[in-house]
């Protein structure tokens, strides 16, 4: 009786502690993927390159969903929660010191080099830390907790333009007035060292707190599912739901990530806002910010507005703003393109949550490809920076990507509002992407 009754206090003990440091965790991987934002605009005029190209930056980010989905999944079950959080924060530290090797041989290529690597940690840090998070406690307030990290990774997303713009924004070639020069250049090649140092340091702070919370994130975590009972997301082939829901994360993600790609250099254009690109940089943050606000007033919508109604309101908004860029310009174009930041807030996890109610394939193969499908970030922003090119360096035209993806998402918002959910369990959707 005295053995059962002491059981629970030791089963939980310290797991607030372990949440709250896990926790950070999505903090820190929502502020490297925005960072790429600033980035694009920085590389473009530091290396001389086209718009197109310098969208790879972005490309090399989140093909690494693709490639490193899969086996990051058997690395959680090899290595278990804490290790497999270790070894991804060492991963992004690795990529970041790569960074500086790269401006140092003035090597454009390397840069892309480094941030497949971080991503590849981001990804493995995903796959680990959002199932962790809902094994943190009892599996009633899970999806509360997700909630609350997912907070704290909008936080990420928002924070990282204001403080990328600063810090590769300004001074070097991007000085009032400055010409680019050796020295120039040299100027902002440090300043994306810096940045990037700064940030390897930061991860490497956060893995020192997990090495010394592991005990606890391991006992916490020990009712977890660490193993085994992962299906390949190739079972999730024979599911038409699968894959309609796996192209809207393709095409969301894409669509999502062309914008925030583009709006540094979009808003600084002359005929958008003509402003520095650093206070375009900033203002990035906007956009993520509505992201961030936009989740806590979907979160409560939901609870009474059907899942597929309002995420068919919300891509259709969205579809009708990139339609208003694409067709004026000055502060019209520019908040417009901003207000897609708001509406795109509930829809990659209610994508998820829609395509899994309703996908005949084992969950964790569904879940599979539609982490996969991240890939999306890695495509279309490249599509729309050859538009960008074509036009001469107008940006208007490059929204005729994204407003193509909300018109498509709108096709599947209305089908699964029109569709009946499947019997069976429904799995929550990750906390982030």
């Amino acid at each position: 009786m005295t053995d059962t009754t002491a059981s629970p206090p030791s089963r939980t003990q310290g797991t607030g502690l372990a949440f709250a440091y896990v926790t950070t965790l999505f903090f820190a991987w929502g502020f490297a993927t925005s960072l790429i934002d600033p980035l694009i605009a920085a590389v473009r005029k530091v290396f001389d390159l086209s718009t197109a190209e310098a969208m790879l930056t972005a490309s090399a980010w989140f093909i690494a969903y693709a490639v490193v989905s899969v086996p990051a999944a058997a690395v959680l079950s090899k290595l278990g929660y804490s290790r497999s959080i270790i070894s991804a924060l060492a991963v992004m530290v690795l990529g970041c010191l790569i960074v500086p090797v790269a401006t140092i041989m003035d090597w454009y290529p390397g840069v892309l080099i480094a941030l497949f690597v971080i991503a590849s940690g981001v990804t493995l840090l995903q796959v680990a830390a959002n199932p962790l998070v809902a094994a943190l406690g009892s599996r009633k307030s899970s999806h509360a907790r997700l909630n609350f990290s997912q907070f704290f990774n909008s936080l990420g997303t928002t924070v990282g333009p204001w403080l990328g713009s600063t810090v590769l924004l300004t001074g070097g070639v991007f000085a009032a007035g400055a010409v680019v020069t050796a020295a120039t250049r040299d100027e902002s090649l440090r300043s994306i060292d810096f940045a990037f140092l700064a940030l390897g340091g930061f991860f490497a702070v956060v893995a020192f707190f997990i090495f010394t919370a592991r005990k606890k994130i391991n006992a916490a975590a020990a009712g977890a599912d660490e193993g085994g009972g992962v299906a390949s997301p190739l079972k999730a082939f024979g599911s038409k739901w699968a894959l309609f829901g796996a192209l809207a994360i393709f095409i969301y993600v894409g669509s999502e990530v062309t914008i925030g790609g583009l709006l540094t250099n979009f808003l600084h254009s002359p005929t958008i806002l003509n402003i520095p690109e650093a206070d375009a940089g900033r203002m990035v943050s906007l956009y993520w910010g509505g992201a961030m606000v936009g989740r806590f007033i979907g979160a409560l919508l939901l609870t009474r507005v059907r899942a597929g109604v309002l995420l068919t309101v919300n891509t259709a908004i969205a579809a009708v703003l990139c339609l208003v860029v694409t067709q004026t310009t000055g502060e019209t174009a520019a908040w417009a393109a901003i207000a897609v930041g708001f509406f795109n807030s509930i829809m990659f996890p209610t994508i998820f949550t829609l395509t899994l109610e309703r996908s005949g394939a084992p969950a964790s193969a569904t879940s599979g490809l539609l982490c996969t499908a991240i890939v999306g970030g890695a495509v279309l922003p490249y599509i729309a920076g050859h538009l960008v090119d074509d036009a001469a360096a107008v940006f208007n035209p490059a929204f005729y990507v994204p407003l193509v993806g909300y018109i498509l998402l709108t096709v599947f918002a209305i089908a699964c509002a029109r569709s009946k959910v499947r019997d069976g369990d429904v799995v929550a959707a990750p906390a982030s992407h």
